[in-house]
């Protein structure tokens, strides 16, 4: 009997397709928070502010188009994940529509973005360390957050989940706190304020202050900020069942997240006036909290900044592992790689640890020429990824449909019409970010790290010979992601 037709075995009815020596350690409860989480960062707590800046008031329409186009994007990537779950997550299912080329593309891409994005979240923390501790060097801080998260993610599967479920809660908590505070500020009913009414919506320039411009750089600061929720379809290959897991926390967090965001900046823009030098230099939340009189507002959210980047770190390092793991169970990395050691791809854990702190070390060494190189080529990874979930969804659905009808237990809405909106508002977004100067340096930078990968990916389809693969139905192992437990 042939691999693509062997039975899952009994204990996993509900068949993730892992590759072979992963285990499944994590629960419902890490995939929902992992899935809420994920995408609430430091890009929502402090780099929102540059988006209030540039859109004014309009903000909220920015982060109410790019949330619908993110909605879409995971809608798309639920309906996939949930047939086919596994730890490759878009990048199987580029291949599976399109071939390994494809998915060695968005793999190894994701998987860059991923490991950068950690020395990233290690400098934003380190920073805020050494705020609190001035003397100590901010490198050493960086270094102990990177050993302490390697070794929560060398350990096993479950120890990133508890890491995750906590950091998460946190988060989630104090937004919501937030959006209370908020709400009851604009409606005059928190002890010493006054209700603002919509003199901070429509005065000082209007809600659109600076016309259209404004609106597409806001645009593009919250497009870019709600990267990071593709990690649940990646864990959800890890959790005890797979395809209710990531039906669920797709379908929960949808809504959830547009809540936050959307719901974070109608209050920001609505109590403070957006041109407020405070949103930009203490970031929109602290502002918020300071205008209102809230003590040790600052403190308060540099602890929650601080939970942020390092659940980010956490779980990056978790994606680019099991992202890493995934391409060479595919024969598309390393051999060395794929190995799992109790149920964990070590090597790929060490070696994404060690590219994330190299990239901290070239802030230091090379912050004007090599660092900003790093910057530019990783700015528009996230929409090149958007648009291989969306280009494979549109051929990997029908396909489902007549192959394993059964297994479409989340379906994309409107397909194929809304599908192929959502690859407008991606396309759009790219002419966007080659008009501005401030981001076109990033998409052809980004582009030409996708060529090249794809021309890597490419020669070695080539030589290899081999074609696209069909979607196996849930319950049956995949065999584009079987390799080999060293443990």
């Amino acid at each position: 009997m042939s691999r693509t037709t062997a039975p899952a075995p009994a204990d996993r009815k509900d068949g993730a397709t892992a590759p072979t020596g992963l285990t499944h350690g994590l629960k419902q409860r890490h995939l929902s928070m992992i899935a809420l989480g994920g995408v609430i960062g430091a890009g929502l707590f402090v780099g929102s502010g540059a988006g209030i800046a540039a859109a004014g008031p309009s903000i909220v329409l920015a982060y109410a188009i790019s949330g619908v186009l993110v909605m879409l994007v995971m809608r798309m990537l639920g309906e996939m994940s949930a047939a086919n779950p596994a730890s490759g997550s878009f990048s199987v299912h580029a291949e599976r529509a399109f071939g390994p080329w494809a998915g060695f593309t968005a793999g190894w891409a994701f998987w860059f973005l991923l490991c950068v994005a950690v020395g990233l979240e290690g400098i934003g923390a380190a920073n805020i360390m050494t705020g609190w501790f001035p003397g100590t060097p901010a490198w050493a801080w960086v270094a102990l957050f990177m050993l302490v998260f390697c070794g929560t993610n060398l350990a096993a599967v479950k120890n990133f989940g508890e890491f995750e479920f906590w950091f998460a809660a946190l988060k989630v908590g104090a937004i919501v706190l937030f959006l209370g505070i908020g709400v009851l500020a604009i409606t005059g009913v928190l002890p010493g304020s006054d209700a603002p009414g919509t003199a901070n919506l429509t005065g000082d320039g209007g809600f659109f202050p600076h016309g259209s411009e404004g609106l597409i750089v806001g645009l593009l600061a919250s497009v870019f900020a709600y990267g990071g929720l593709e990690t649940v379809t990646i864990a959800a290959a890890e959790s005890e069942h797979p395809v209710q897991g990531v039906a669920k926390a797709v379908r929960t967090a949808m809504w959830r997240i547009a809540v936050f965001y959307i719901g974070s900046m109608a209050v920001i823009v609505t109590l403070v006036p957006w041109g407020d030098k405070a949103v930009v230099e203490k970031g929109p939340y602290v502002a918020t909290l300071d205008h209102l009189g809230i003590p040790a507002a600052g403190q308060i959210m540099n602890v929650v900044v601080l939970v942020a980047l390092l659940s980010a770190m956490n779980a990056n390092i978790y994606g680019a592992s099991r992202m890493a793991c995934s391409l060479v169970a595919r024969d598309q990395g390393p051999k060395a790689l794929g190995r799992t050691f109790g149920g964990v791809p070590r090597p790929a854990v060490l070696v994404s640890c060690v590219v994330g702190f190299g990239c901290v070390l070239l802030s230091y060494w090379s912050p004007d020429k090599a660092f900003i190189w790093l910057l530019n080529t990783i700015g528009a990874i996230i929409l090149v990824v958007w648009f291989f979930i969306a280009a494979s969804q549109l051929v990997l659905r029908r396909r489902t449909e007549r192959e394993a009808p059964e297994t479409l237990v989340v379906k994309m809405w409107g397909f194929p019409v809304l599908t192929w909106v959502a690859l407008a508002g991606m396309l759009a977004v790219f002419v966007l970010m080659a008009r501005e100067e401030g981001t076109r340096v990033q998409l052809y930078s980004t582009g030409a790290l996708t060529l090249v990968l794809a021309a890597i990916g490419l020669a070695l389809q080539k030589r290899r010979g081999t074609a696209p693969a069909t979607p196996t139905p849930a319950g049956n192992p995949t065999p584009s992601e079987t390799v080999t437990d060293e443990a």
